[in-house]
């Protein structure tokens, strides 16, 4: 472990990235490998909800949806964040929730292609991708077929009955990547359309949606963009989709919303799914939080990503010998994203007692645990001390505590 710590510690004294953790609040001794769930507070977060509610909201009321240009924080925010994920201005919009905007584009994809009835996914997505299309089914009585399977089947499976295909980019569990551009021009080979998840890599991976031709992609905000607990998602849809009809027609998305017409004109571009009133204060914090992250070049941020894995890695081979830890992950830092996940029979129990000596992971059913390497606010040198706990909750058993076997209501 000696070597490992001196490596760390070269690694955090040259890291590009360095500086820009002390721009979080992040208590001291704890160790957070779970940003790619919650990412942390901005120190900024606090004084931007102050100016919403106090100078915004208590004093400039409803004159604040001009003046504090409350009503187009949708688009504001959404040009940048398209700046992380290599889209083009007006092609995104930070409104409503990741699982809301993955109808939106599965509805979408659904009108362009209305000859078609098959909505596609992989088995072991992350459940919400796969409820919105198991519902999308039910409402249409049946028209619409929902359709998963296995992960490595996906391509092979498209038809031309197939109108979307939804895939994650980054897998929740595995952290297994996609190669996107690829993936995207294969299946529209057969003339489907493709959305993708980017839930866990944007702000953690190099995305480009334009080199790569997407369809749609949708995203949340409140993991690496550290835009707060429930911060507004995002979604984009390529130019050249941007006829396609909203299902959810609401009034934000209206041509004319202030003009109160009875019947839906649908504005242009993306601003057309756009559904009601935007979340101001949820919108005020995830600016800040997308702020932060325009500072940092992703490459440096990719690289980073990169380093703390194999560091970890590296860190976790005797543990993974001595205490039977199974790397879940892939070993190849190119086929992975921004967490890595170990299987272990006793995973919930540990990381339950991981707590207690300031180490947060995070546990994921049946028998992950996962690491979540979130380049902006984690040193080097806070891999290696986080195995080194490890390594203790191992050796004393402290994890084999009946209070630690009982599984809570969210994990």
């Amino acid at each position: 472990m000696g070597n490992l710590i001196d490596r760390a510690r070269v690694l955090d004294e040259r890291d590009p990235l360095g500086a820009l953790r002390s721009r979080f609040h992040i208590r001291e001794d704890l160790i957070y490998l779970d940003g790619n769930s919650l990412g942390c507070m901005p120190k900024a977060t606090p004084a931007r909800m102050t100016q919403t509610l106090e100078a915004e909201w208590a004093e400039g009321l409803i004159t604040s949806w001009l003046d504090a240009e409350w009503a187009t924080a949708p688009q504001r925010i959404g040009d940048k964040i398209a700046r992380l994920i290599g889209a083009k201005p007006g092609e995104v919009i930070a409104a409503d929730s990741t699982s809301v905007n993955i109808f939106k584009a599965l509805t979408a994809a659904l009108s362009l292609r209305p000859d078609r009835s098959v909505i596609l996914t992989e088995t072991t997505n992350f459940p919400t991708d796969s409820y919105m299309m198991q519902g999308i089914e039910q409402f249409s009585g049946g028209r619409i077929k929902a359709r998963a399977v296995a992960p490595d089947a996906v391509l092979d499976a498209v038809d031309d009955n197939t109108a979307a295909v939804l895939l994650t980019h980054v897998h929740y569990k595995s952290c297994s990547a996609r190669d996107m551009a690829e993936t995207t021009r294969r299946i529209q080979q057969s003339g489907a359309l493709v959305i993708w998840d980017l839930s866990h890599s944007t702000g953690a991976l190099e995305i480009d949606l334009t080199a790569a031709n997407a369809d749609f992609a949708v995203g949340c905000g409140y993991k690496f963009l550290n835009g707060g607990p429930g911060a507004p998602a995002f979604f984009y849809v390529a130019g050249r989709n941007q006829n396609a009809s909203p299902v959810l027609s609401g009034w934000f998305g209206h041509a004319q919303p202030f003009a109160f017409e009875e019947a839906y004109t649908p504005a242009n571009g993306a601003d057309r799914f756009l559904c009601g009133t935007p979340y101001v204060l949820g919108l005020a914090a995830l600016e800040v939080g997308v702020d932060v992250m325009l500072e940092a070049d992703m490459r440096q941020v990719r690289a980073k990503s990169i380093a703390l894995g194999e560091l970890l890695i590296q860190a976790m081979e005797p543990l993974c010998r001595q205490y039977g830890f199974t790397l879940a992950s892939p070993e190849n830092p190119a086929e992975r994203g921004s967490h890595i996940g170990y299987a272990h029979e006793n995973a919930y129990a540990m990381v339950q007692a991981l707590r207690e000596v300031e180490v947060i992971a995070d546990f994921r059913t049946p028998e992950m645990i996962r690491f979540g390497l979130t380049p902006l606010t984690l040193r080097h040198s806070d891999i290696v001390e986080a195995v080194s706990r490890l390594g203790e909750v191992c050796r004393s058993r402290s994890w084999d505590r009946p209070a630690y076997r009982t599984v809570a209501a969210v994990t």
